[in-house]
């Protein structure tokens, strides 16, 4: 063999070992990456007790395998939507009513005292949605939006219903027969409308008594607040790895507001409820991971502002009123 040869074997094995180095160090890191914000295996982290604000004070428990669903009507009655049924329950968690649906619920929403037909039930299944008066009878059945459609939450306000659809992208303005009077929130530079971004059946909105209709931006970490003609007002977003802020993919997942207009949101990947203030600042928790385990199926308010929380893994509405202090004052 000549000398060249020689080196040339030799600088061979020095380069093979190197490469092999490499790659171990690279799988190495691998296995020890820290977590994506989602990831199940990333401890949530203790919360101050200080920024909890809000103390557990009842529970009813449902009978439903997967609830999805959450909504206050008139009266306070609790509504639940799950296991292709409605159980429409008193504050005593006694049931009033249930209606057996022939698809899975995704979303509901329960016409208020200001509504038309207070006590009329929305309820979304994948594709359209079926309307129930206060009696559990069927209203109508609206039109498929198509075999892309995926409906997440519904909206009310006099005269109009807000429909969000996952799969399109888009929240769809309907009258209260169904007949779409447009969609808000597509993509147009010339309103500075970026549009919303949704990669997972994860998109909610609220409408708020002012009658403005504030949506999730999922992928952004925020909201956006809208006119009923589709102008962009204002947003907010919060994209930290604080407890003040949100992270992961797509967060929140479910919000309700306070009647103050105040947010109530509720986050997957580290499963906590909290209060925004109506400019988006976070204020205080609600519930923790040591309070709600697992991430909520639904959140919402009822007249005395109490927040509800859809406990699908313990099946039940978890109540959470704030906490007084000696003197007797909230600690909000």
């Amino acid at each position: 063999m000549s000398k060249r040869n020689a080196f040339s074997a030799i600088d061979v094995g020095i380069a093979l070992v190197i490469v092999a180095a490499i790659v171990v160090a690279a799988v190495a890191l691998l296995q020890t990456r820290a977590p994506e914000p989602d990831d199940p295996a990333e401890a949530p982290g203790a919360i101050d007790p200080a920024l909890i604000c809000y103390q557990e004070t009842g529970r009813i428990d449902v009978d439903l395998e997967q609830a999805r669903a959450l909504a206050v009507g008139p009266e306070g009655n609790i509504h639940v939507a799950g296991d292709k049924s409605v159980r429409v329950l008193d504050s005593s968690g006694a049931e009033l009513l249930a209606i057996s649906l022939e698809e899975e619920p995704r979303c509901l929403a329960v016409g208020g005292s200001a509504h038309e037909f207070p006590g009329r039930m929305y309820v979304g299944s994948k594709h359209h949605v079926e309307v129930f008066d206060a009696d559990g009878k069927p209203v109508a059945s609206w039109p498929s939006l198509g075999e892309k459609a995926n409906l997440t939450s519904i909206g009310l306000a006099p005269g109009n219903v807000f429909l969000a659809d996952a799969g399109n992208q888009t929240v769809w303005h309907c009258d209260t027969s169904g007949g779409i009077r447009g969609e808000i929130g597509k993509h147009d530079p010339q309103r500075k409308i970026t549009g919303f971004i949704v990669t997972s059946p994860y998109f909610d909105l609220a409408v708020s008594p002012e009658a403005f209709l504030h949506v999730v931006n999922p992928r952004t970490l925020g909201l956006e607040i809208y006119t009923f003609d589709g102008t962009l007002e204002s947003s907010w977003r919060r994209p930290e790895t604080t407890i003040e802020g949100f992270q992961g993919c797509c967060n929140p997942i479910h919000f309700a507001l306070l009647s103050d207009g105040r947010y109530v949101t509720a986050e997957k990947g580290r499963p906590r409820v909290k209060i925004y203030d109506t400019g988006g600042r976070f204020e205080c928790v609600v519930a923790g991971p040591d309070q709600v385990a697992e991430q909520a199926a639904d959140v919402a308010v009822d007249d005395a502002d109490r927040v509800l929380i859809l406990d699908a893994k313990n099946r039940a509405v978890r109540i959470f009123a704030p906490k007084q202090s000696d003197s007797g004052e909230t600690s909000q």
